[in-house]
């Protein structure tokens, strides 16, 4: 027995060592590719004055989109066969306020800006009838007849409250209140987490949203009403339901967005067929007024140049050296304008989702430690011991959300992915709290590379890949933790196996 002892001893010991002597070849070899003055040209490109904050509405987004697809290319990552070379097309709307928006009901004025917001459709003036129609989803319309009618609905639905999914539930209803011959669709806002005037501060300018009938100019008016108590809703539903409306320049623009997609086939004859998703989201805000200084570009350093050219550098090396598993590069628009670039992919995938066991994302506002990586997510799945020995690996800690009040897990394009069941992270730059030092570069035209520690973005880019290494090498399948809210989603996604 103590023979035996011995001999598993002397095993345990070689194969710990063979795994130290695989991680630091993988590290070394990382050193080796990863070229420090080529690695921060991407950088800099991305963050620069020339692309105008990476505006989705304006044309210079379209630059940055083919300068990564060219990197993507340049390096060896191929497009998808499903896709248009390395873009998947994505259909907008880009709206902005009425110069006039009136709805008179039953004695009230209801007033753009106020206690009323166009959202977007079409200029129309005229006498309708309401028709109430529950959340407005298929199943509410049963038995009601509202050709040439407006539907008032509750907004979004019970377990749907978020910013996000308000939208993404308008959208749907949008579509089904028009397939049923509708003349508009108003949703009735009563949501106390998000205040009604916080909202009109945001809403009340110019949009960019999904184009939920590409093919149709027609598109239909969508608004919102103040509805804090639900009183208007019931009484509309109850009595009298006859209103007056009259919407006037209301601009609607339809423009075409892209994600900028690539993928690098695994080795493995088996584990190929499963993808690691690396992403980004690369667009910004765009142009303001200018400042004091007379800077007016958001140039989107830390949120998110950093994280664009770390899928750069991950197409560098991964084209040189494949893992096991397959690696989807995915590069998102839109994010900004409310996950829009991801939710897209995620609606409408251009290979089975079932197939991407994993989604290491990359979103930032900023960093106040450069000795930390943050994992917005860390301790949610199987993997996190090979992003924290990743990190380390580069002489960086990885530590989990300081800030979980901040609701961030689910604010990025991670959580199109993990709403569908793929466990997915975000691995950003080092923070311990949402302080002052994040609030300087946060969202604002002093969001630059120059005044960016270039050292920390070196590691923090090569910990990512490392990580990626990791993740794509091992034979075990990423998991959800036992007990994690998007666990069942998982097992809805990947089958009775998971």
């Amino acid at each position: 027995m103590t023979k035996f002892k011995h001999l598993l001893s002397i095993l345990l010991s070689s194969l710990f060592a063979l795994v130290c002597f695989q991680g630091m070849a993988q590290k070394t070899q990382i050193d080796k590719v990863i070229e420090k003055a080529e690695a921060l040209s991407h950088f800099k490109f991305l963050a620069s004055d020339e692309l105008k904050g990476r505006d989705p509405e304006r044309p210079e987004i379209d630059i940055a989109a083919y300068y990564i697809a060219n990197q993507f290319e340049k390096y060896g990552a191929n497009p998808l066969t499903t896709l248009n070379a390395y873009y998947q097309y994505i259909p907008f709307v880009s709206s902005s306020p009425p110069t006039v928006g009136d709805l008179k009901w039953k004695g009230s004025r209801f007033k753009h800006g106020e206690n009323l917001l166009v959202l977007g459709g079409k200029d129309l003036s005229g006498e309708y009838e309401m028709v109430v129609a529950g959340y407005g989803f298929e199943e509410d319309y049963a038995n009601k007849e509202v050709k040439g009618k407006w539907v008032v609905v509750r907004v979004g639905a019970p377990n749907r409250l978020t910013p996000t999914a308000l939208f993404k539930a308008g959208r749907e209803k949008l579509a089904i209140a028009k397939s049923k011959g509708a003349v508009g669709l108003i949703e009735m806002y009563n949501v106390p987490t998000t205040p009604w005037r916080m909202l009109v501060n945001y809403l009340n300018k110019s949009q960019l949203t999904l184009d939920i009938d590409p093919e149709n100019n027609d598109n239909l008016p969508y608004l919102w009403m103040k509805d804090l108590k639900g009183e208007i809703i019931k009484s509309i539903a109850a009595g009298k339901n006859e209103m007056s409306i009259k919407i006037e320049g209301k601009r609607n623009k339809k423009i075409q967005g892209r994600n900028v997609i690539a993928v690098i086939e695994g080795t493995d004859p088996q584990l190929k067929n499963e993808y690691v998703m690396l992403s980004a989201h690369y667009d910004h805000l765009g142009v303001t007024k200018p400042n004091a200084e007379g800077d007016s570009i958001y140039n989107g350093a830390r949120d998110n140049a950093v994280g664009t050219a770390a899928l750069i550098q991950a197409a560098n090396y991964f084209g040189e050296n494949p893992p096991k598993r397959s690696i989807l590069l995915c590069a998102w628009t839109a994010e900004e304008k409310g996950l829009l670039g991801s939710s897209y992919f995620a609606e409408n995938p251009p290979l089975p989702l079932k197939n991407i066991v994993f989604n290491l994302n990359i979103d930032n506002g900023g960093y106040n430690d450069t000795s930390l990586v943050t994992i917005i997510g860390l301790g949610r799945s199987s993997v996190d011991h090979h992003i924290s020995a990743a990190a380390k690996d580069f002489g960086l800690k990885a530590i989990a959300d300081p800030s979980p009040e901040q609701g961030l897990y689910d604010r990025s394009d991670n959580v199109s992915f993990a709403k569908k069941g793929i466990p997915a992270p975000t691995f950003s730059l080092g923070f311990t709290a949402f302080d002052a030092e994040i609030g300087k570069y946060y969202h604002q035209v002093s969001d630059q590379v120059d005044n960016f520690d270039l050292d920390y973005a070196f590691k923090y880019w090569k910990a990512y890949i490392l990580s990626a290494v990791k993740i794509a090498n091992d034979p075990k399948k990423p998991l959800w933790k036992s007990g994690d809210k998007y666990e069942e989603a998982a097992r809805s996604l990947y089958g009775s196996g998971y």
